[in-house]
């Protein structure tokens, strides 16, 4: 048996591949995600600035973040922080970087185990492309094979009703994040000061899943993932949510990319991944493309 690395090496290894395919030392603004895998992402970036043969002022970039945590990193790294609502009119960002809980075969996410979801979403829907980092814990086939629940930020006043409304979608069990309850903990409330609520479900299906059950499977003719003994599409169930009065943002990350939305000529981002980079246990990069089977890298 090969040798393995420490979960550190593996973030940082997928860092540095997902900066040096992604990062343009010409670009004007970047966005930067939440979480100790991103810590990686702004040490590759200043490290290809200064051995860039652009010779790029680093001022002359303004780094997005999603949440405190992030704006504290990108300073701390000596680079300029611009608030999302800073953004010029009608300026998108011109790649984001952030992490993950889990992303499917399909690049669907969830997020929000550092309680920044809205944040996040809302810079990854306003960039060109959004470039997700993570360590080969995340990488699965469906969302929630291994991370336990899907975040969502409520406004404390509907946080019971909110609790109740999920309960009749069949989640088991939905409660108020505490200190404590994620391996990656995130504050009581957010940054907006709104409370999390996780939320677990059953293993999210995938538009194949459905497809394949209707045809080979005439019992379960007629299946949608739509909450059928609890049972969800990942679209599905964060429509449902999403529609919950009170909630501010749903932890799953789903529909179409950044790229995918420019070539259908919308001029926003999209909220999936067009690339995912895992640092795996033996020391190299797994990169899950969208439309493509998945790529091992030796870095």
């Amino acid at each position: 048996m090969g040798s393995t690395i420490d979960i550190e090496t593996a973030k940082r290894n997928a860092a540095y591949k997902a900066v040096a395919d992604h990062f343009d030392p010409s670009a004007r603004y970047i966005g930067i995600g939440s979480g100790s895998t991103i810590i990686h992402v702004v040490q590759a970036i200043v490290s290809t600035l200064e051995s860039s043969s652009q010779k790029t002022n680093p001022s002359d970039i303004n780094f997005i973040p999603t949440g405190y945590q992030s704006r504290r990193t990108i300073l701390d790294h000596g680079l300029k922080d611009l608030k999302f609502d800073s953004l010029p009119p009608n300026t998108l960002i011109d790649c984001a970087f952030d992490g993950a809980d889990e992303v499917d075969l399909d690049l669907n996410c969830i997020k929000g185990g550092g309680a920044c979801l809205y944040q996040e979403k809302l810079v990854a829907t306003h960039a060109r492309k959004f470039v997700c980092v993570a360590d080969h814990r995340k990488l699965q086939p469906r969302l929630l094979s291994k991370w336990p629940s899907v975040p969502v930020e409520v406004e404390p006043l509907a946080a019971r009703a909110v609790l109740q409304a999920l309960e009749l979608l069949g989640s088991r069990g939905p409660r108020i994040r505490q200190p404590g309850d994620m391996e990656k903990q995130g504050p009581i409330k957010t940054d907006q000061d709104n409370f999390v609520i996780d939320a677990p479900f059953a293993t999210l299906l995938l538009p194949r899943d459905i497809e394949k059950s209707n045809s080979l499977h005439p019992a379960h003719e007629g299946v949608q993932g739509a909450g059928e003994d609890g049972v969800w599409e990942v679209e599905k169930l964060a429509r449902e949510i999403k529609g919950i009065e009170g909630v501010l943002s749903v932890g799953l990350f789903w529909g179409v990319n950044g790229e995918e939305v420019a070539q259908a000529g919308g001029k926003k981002g999209g909220q999936k991944p067009v690339a995912a980079y895992f640092g795996m246990e033996d020391g190299s990069v797994v990169v899950r493309r969208a439309g493509q089977e998945d790529e091992r890298v030796e870095v």
